[in-house]
């Protein structure tokens, strides 16, 4: 035998059992669907390999040899064995009820994906869904999770990302807080309000902000907390005024927008999930309802 049965090519195995089962090599190319040269190359192949001659002709037909009988019924069970691992593995991938796992910042997480998650349990109740409050897409590439509503686009080679309609961020606050500083009406009018940060990346919304003419320092954001949660919890408190996408500040009750004439600042939403949608029905369930979700989204209308 030239190499380990380990290393044996299961297409060669099946054009053997296929030629046994026709009686001939034109026989077993018309069930297999390949020439009558290939699989004679196939089945040399394998007698190359296993360092023993499988055929003899007899007449027309092709009769095994005693070597070959001997090893028929051990290459049949391989055959059978692979026919089960491709059931197996049809099943499986077709299989939608389990466990998915969802990667979203707790902000989305909290406001956006309850209404997901109903629909889910409505359309597919044999989906078990965990939710992964993070924004790192990190948990993706660990298989922390199966699918990721990012802010961001991943650029990882071994994810499929799709693009979301954008959705807007704009300036909220309680008409309490806006009673408290005038009701600005103007980018000038916010020089002097208190406004509530994100630990990681207040220098990127104050950079944002200026960018949409507003005036403003690190002395603007006094409050800060690594969490959207918290830091959007402060703004429905009072405490100042926080800059939230539209779709979670609409399905917030208590705050209202700061400042109706400001053009809001676009946030980019993506869905990104590993190469494995193509071939897990139950992850590409989800992520195209998620898909269909966040493309109903309102991209941002003043409340």
């Amino acid at each position: 035998m030239d190499k380990p049965l380990s290393d044996l090519d299961w297409n060669q195995v099946r054009a053997l059992l296929a030629t046994v089962d026709a009686g001939s090599l034109s026989g077993a190319a018309r069930q297999l669907g390949l020439t009558q040269p290939t699989l004679g190359r196939q089945v040399a192949a394998l007698e190359q390999a296993l360092g023993v001659t499988l055929f003899e002709r007899v007449g027309r037909r092709l009769v095994l040899t005693q070597g070959g009988q001997e090893l028929l019924e051990p290459l049949r069970a391989m055959g059978s064995a692979a026919e089960r691992i491709a059931l197996v593995a049809s099943r499986q991938s077709q299989e939608i009820d389990g466990l998915v796992r969802i990667t979203a910042s707790d902000i989305y997480a909290h406001f956006v994906l309850p209404e997901v998650v109903q629909a889910l349990r409505r359309l597919a109740p044999g989906i078990v869904v965990e939710v992964v409050a993070s924004n790192e897409v990190e948990d993706l590439i660990r298989r922390k999770a199966d699918i990721a509503i990012r802010h961001v686009q991943p650029r990882q080679a071994e994810l499929i990302a799709r693009r979301c309609p954008d959705t807007t961020a704009r300036l909220y606050a309680t008409p309490a807080y806006l009673d408290a500083i005038g009701h600005p009406d103007h980018s000038e009018g916010f020089g002097h309000a208190d406004f509530i940060g994100f630990s990681d990346s207040t220098e990127i919304m104050i950079a944002e902000l200026r960018r949409h003419g507003l005036s403003l320092s690190a002395r603007n954001f006094p409050l800060m907390s690594n969490s959207g949660l918290v830091a959007w919890g402060w703004a429905q408190q009072g405490l100042g005024i926080g800059v939230m996408m539209a779709p979670v500040a609409q399905a917030t009750p208590g705050v209202v927008d700061a400042w109706p004439g400001f053009d809001g600042i676009v946030v980019p939403t993506w869905l990104a999930t590993h190469r494995e949608l193509r071939t897990s029905r139950r992850i590409r369930f989800v992520f195209d309802l998620l898909a269909d979700h966040l493309a109903r989204l309102e991209p941002g209308t003043s409340r």
